[in-house]
């Protein structure tokens, strides 16, 4: 990994390594440091070995998310860097869910709910809408800024879907056509607007002002309908 920003996370009152990526952009943390909040441990030595355990155990039970843990170097109390176990979120969450520990049980409900929220919006596709727009309001958004929003993400989708349609890959080549799109408006890539608003996992078009939020409509709506004009007089 190049180009990683240490920081502390705060859990549950107590401080929890990371490190940043800047090439994936996401956040890998210290696995130990979360199992030790989660069993209480107070000496880090033991948290360290109930972590050997569980991944033993894991592993025999033919359980992938250790494997998406990466060896990495954490500060430790002496000042000095030391390798240990780090992983991103979604791994987290998973290896979370195998800690019997009562301050996971929090966590465990929560994610319940959220994959409970999701078959819903499976179900029901205009929940996410709802809920999309709830979340917006709480952040204080004006309804003028939710309906751009909206809009904006309706022709963003029309865009990946005519991408779909003529054999783009969405993940090698979605987001270097969506970079360019984003420099022609805007003169700067997607990752310096977002180091621009001090952004990191956030994604960007939740922080975007109306004008922003305009502009990359307009570029992406014109971007498709020109690639339609031109494979129309092609074809």
């Amino acid at each position: 990994m190049k180009n990683n920003k240490n920081s502390l996370a705060i859990f549950e009152g107590q401080k929890v390594r990371r490190l940043w990526d800047e090439k994936e952009e996401k956040w890998y943390f210290s696995v130990v440091d979360v199992v030790q909040v989660l069993t209480g441990q107070d000496n880090y030595q033991t948290a360290r070995k109930y972590w050997n355990k569980l991944k033993e155990r894991l592993n025999k039970e033919g359980n992938e998310s250790v494997t998406n843990c990466h060896r990495l170097k954490f500060m430790a109390n002496d000042g000095k860097y030391y390798e240990t176990d780090a992983t991103d979120v979604e791994t987290l969450l998973r290896l979370i869910q195998s800690v019997p520990s009562p301050k996971a049980e929090p966590i465990k409900l929560w994610l319940a709910k959220v994959g409970y929220e999701r078959m819903q919006e499976i179900a029901d596709p205009e929940k996410a809408l709802n809920r999309s727009r709830e979340y917006w309001q709480k952040h204080g958004r004006s309804e003028k800024w939710i309906q751009q929003r909206m809009m904006g993400q309706e022709i963003r989708n029309k865009l990946t879907d005519y991408w779909k349609n003529n054999e783009v890959k969405e993940q090698d080549e979605f987001a270097i056509l969506t970079n360019i799109i984003h420099e022609e408006w805007s003169d700067l890539s997607i990752k310096d607007h977002k180091n621009l608003k001090g952004l990191k996992t956030q994604n960007l078009r939740d922080h975007m002002s109306d004008a922003e939020l305009v502009f990359t409509a307009l570029a992406e709506l014109s971007t498709r309908q020109i690639a339609e004009t031109m494979q129309t007089k092609v074809a």
